[in-house]
């Protein structure tokens, strides 16, 4: 989940380079370094800690001009966060200068082979074992960095992302990407390659998808890209939707509060030209037929972290509008158990990024087993969406905050589209119903801006609780997996115990951790939809307050019922029970970052967390 750019063409390298990593920060930040080819020789320069570190560094010991150049923000996974783990890595005769996203699987054995022909490794990095393989080929093949790079690939196993300058090349940059996230952009008398597009999205927005094991050869007037066996392919072409001053903050201070406050807009693109004016559902690259969405007879949701949470809420919709059993799995686990898919088995893979390695891996094991795939992303062009059988993209924007805010509220849009589609093409919702349903989706941008516009008691709260040691979320219904999306959350960014329970379970077993002045956050279902469950949370509201709780109640206006109960209560718009987890969900959002900023945490960058999980 590291961030990597790469770039060659006519300007400052190291300053193009140095930009692209503070955008891509969020994707690692254990350390961070560059290489410049200068000459006939490397320069580079690595830091552990931010990239505010390697800034430093560079201030202190100016780089001279460049026009090629690397650069690599790291989340640590082989050896610990030190300057001298640190990437880039360097071959033994300094020749050569390697990044690298992921995991080498048979490092161990590479790393023996190499210290039988002299070759010692300094880092504790699985990394530094490619680019002393990287030197080797290179003086076998004549300097040929391509084919030096395709020979290297082929000895390794894992999922990777390889970018390499060597130090007499001063126009040629050479990358590679198997199960780990690659892209191009295509400038006038430059080029791009970097791990995410917000690293040139202030130069180009003209971009090539990189397809799983490939090698690119980079040169400000050129791109080649070829297999790992040399055959010449077609990189994909697309054009970038969004530009760099999305990816700012805007003039708030933290990115989650800019994208928390951009959840009405992302809302209403994720819902933006779905339904034709004849009063169809139209979903953007729909390549599954309608005669194979007939056959299916279950679903299968996989999915990590929020996205996960997006995959339960999505369920009690996609059940209920389709009648289709749908299963939904932590993707990590999946492909552990032996699951019974099959041809008339449809897998929604939900992913922000479109890298998430253990979704990838369940995706594919899915569709070995011939089940058909439709990947839910708002990344154009990640591995996820190509390898799946269709693809509805959220339109959220970049979402630069690690904790994700409106990914997961696009998600559910996109997923309770997908059921509606589902609905359509199956013949279980007449079209009026359907119209009916998107009409509630399309009203909800602008229930979340009135959630928004009445937070600041949610940020008053969360400056209250800040010493408190622990926090319970109980909700039933869809307000389950909100209660589960506000703990993960908390536990995210204010780095303290937080558990999301279904409320009924209380008394079988969580009732036990409730103390005197604990904090129980409570999303209280509709009284006009299925009053049974109403009136159940408020007997397991009186029986957490009978305890001693400290109940945080959030109901929907005009809910008069929960008054009585509620040591502090949050009101959000009435809205159907379907579209309940639009709105509660985003004040535990408002608590989570204002919980976080009280204990004086980092908010955009928790500790030991990145963006996007490319590692199993």
């Amino acid at each position: 989940m590291c961030g990597i750019v790469g770039y060659v063409g006519e300007k400052q390298a190291l300053e193009v380079v140095v930009d692209g990593l503070r955008r891509m920060e969020y994707r690692g930040y254990d350390s961070a370094g560059i290489a410049v080819v200068v000459g006939d020789h490397l320069d580079i320069r690595k830091k552990a800690g931010k990239l505010a570190n390697l800034e430093s560094l560079l201030g202190a010991d100016p780089l001279e001009a460049a026009t090629l150049g690397i650069g690599h923000t790291r989340w640590a996974t082989h050896g610990g966060p030190t300057d001298i783990n640190a990437h880039p890595h360097v071959s033994a005769d300094g020749s050569v200068a390697l990044i690298h996203n992921g995991i080498i699987e048979n490092f161990a054995r590479l790393r023996d082979e190499l210290a039988q022909r002299g070759i010692e490794l300094t880092s504790q990095t699985d990394t530094e074992v490619a680019a002393h393989l990287l030197a080797e080929h290179l003086g076998q093949c004549e300097g040929d960095l391509a084919e030096a790079m395709r020979r290297t690939c082929r000895q390794l196993d894992g999922a990777f992302t390889l970018v390499a300058v060597v130090a007499d090349h001063q126009d040629v940059v050479v990358a590679a990407r198997r199960n780990s996230p690659l892209v191009i952009g295509l400038g006038e008398g430059e080029n791009f390659v970097a791990s995410d597009v917000a690293a040139f999205v202030s130069y180009t927005r003209q971009a090539l998808e990189l397809g799983q094991d490939q090698v690119v050869e980079m040169t400000r007037d050129r791109v080649v890209i070829t297999d790992f066996f040399g055959e010449v392919v077609e990189g994909k072409p697309f054009t970038i939707t969004w530009d760099a001053a999305a990816a700012e903050k805007g003039g708030y201070d933290l990115f989650m509060q800019k994208e928390i406050a951009e959840q009405p807009r992302a809302v209403a693109d994720a819902l933006r030209g779905r339904f034709g004016v004849d009063g169809q559902l139209v979903l953007d690259e729909m390549r599954l037929t309608d005669s194979q969405l007939r056959e299916i007879d279950k679903i299968v949701v996989v999915a990590c972290g929020t996205a996960f949470h997006a995959g339960l809420v999505a369920k009690y919709a996609i059940e209920h509008w389709t009648r289709i059993p749908v299963d939904v799995e932590l993707a990590s686990e999946f492909r552990y158990r032996d699951p019974i898919v099959d041809a008339r088995t449809l897998t929604i893979a939900i992913s922000q990024s479109g890298e998430t390695m253990d979704t990838l891996m369940a995706l594919r094991y899915a569709r070995e087993q011939g089940a058909q795939a439709l990947a839910i992303c708002n990344t154009v062009g990640s591995t996820i969406p190509r390898e799946s059988d269709a693809v509805l993209y959220t339109y959220a924007g970049p979402e630069i905050a690690v904790a994700s805010t409106k990914a997961f509220l696009t998600q559910i849009i996109a997923a309770y589209l997908v059921g509606l589609y589902l609905a359509q093409v199956r013949g279980n919702m007449y079209g009026d119903e359907i119209a009916a349903v998107m009409k509630e989706l399309n009203d909800a941008p602008q229930a979340v801006d009135l959630v928004l516009d009445t937070s600041e008691g949610v940020e008053q709260l969360a400056a209250e609780l800040a010493e408190a040691r622990s926090v319970l979320f109980i909700g039933r219904h869809v307000g389950y997996p909100v209660a589960l999306e506000g703990a993960l959350k908390l536990k995210e960014l204010a780095y303290m115990h937080a558990e999301g329970f279904a409320a009924g379970e209380l008394k079988h077993g969580p009732i036990a951790l409730i103390e005197p002045g604990l904090p129980v956050i409570c999303i209280v279902p509709s009284p006009r939809g299925r009053a049974v469950l109403h009136d159940k949370i408020l007997s397991n509201i009186q029986e957490v307050r009978a305890r001693g709780a400290r109940t945080i109640v959030i109901a929907e206006e005009g809910d008069e019922s929960v008054t009585e109960f509620a040591d502090h209560l949050i009101r959000v718009p009435a809205v159907p029970t379907l579209m309940q987890p639009l709105v509660t969900t985003v004040p535990l959002q408002v608590f989570a970052c204002a919980m976080a900023t009280a204990k004086g945490h980092d908010v955009d960058q928790p500790r030991n967390l990145a963006k996007s999980v490319t590692v199993e």
